[in-house]
């Protein structure tokens, strides 16, 4: 079923489609979750500009950004529905078929992630996870200049930027395809109903 089951939304009546003139929304994204996704997305752009430069930056926002990951991680067992990583297995499974019918402009409908979202929270939580966990044993005295160390943080950080270019196209693109502000609903934590302007 790709509409999920949803709770009653605001704004909701018993009027017939035509009498209503306040759009339905859902509470989909909660305020943590929402604050994580933006310290996240900040924290991710200022390590990208400071190292060798801004060393000391660097490191305070690495270790920001393991912690923030150490939270998401807790947060996908502990949060309300949306945050949490039941639907994880499913949607990856749908995938493919999702990225397949995609290119014919078929998205299907879903209130949390869709398959292709939920690919990207994945594909980034561990690029991130390898790139902070490497940037940490890089300034150990055991590590410290060690080349595969140093290698794949390097690597792992391009995939992080890889990614999220990746991610900020594939959320203008989705929202131009569903007619909805994707950006708006990370800020607000609501979203539209289907069949709803």
């Amino acid at each position: 079923m790709i509409e999920e089951a949803m709770p009653k939304a605001r704004g909701v009546s018993d009027r017939t489609p035509a009498d209503r003139t306040v759009s339905r929304t859902v509470a989909v994204w909660d305020l943590p979750l929402r604050l994580w996704h933006w310290a996240l997305a900040a924290s991710v752009l200022a390590a990208w500009f400071t190292p060798t430069v801004y060393d000391r930056t660097h490191r305070i926002v690495g270790y920001a950004v393991l912690g923030l990951l150490v939270f998401r991680l807790v947060w996908g067992f502990l949060g309300s529905r949306y945050s949490r990583f039941r639907m994880v297995g499913v949607r990856l499974r749908a995938a493919p078929s999702y990225l397949w019918n995609l290119r014919r402009g078929i998205t299907g409908r879903y209130i949390g992630l869709n398959p292709a979202g939920t690919l990207m929270l994945v594909a980034l939580l561990v690029a991130l996870a390898v790139s902070t966990i490497t940037g940490a044993m890089s300034v150990t005295t055991t590590f410290f200049g060690v080349w595969w160390v140093e290698d794949t943080h390097h690597y792992s950080s391009d995939a992080v930027i890889v990614l999220v270019v990746v991610h900020v196209v594939g959320v203008v693109l989705m929202g131009l395809l569903q007619r909805e502000s994707l950006v708006r609903a990370m800020i607000t934590g609501r979203k539209r109903i289907r069949g709803h302007s």
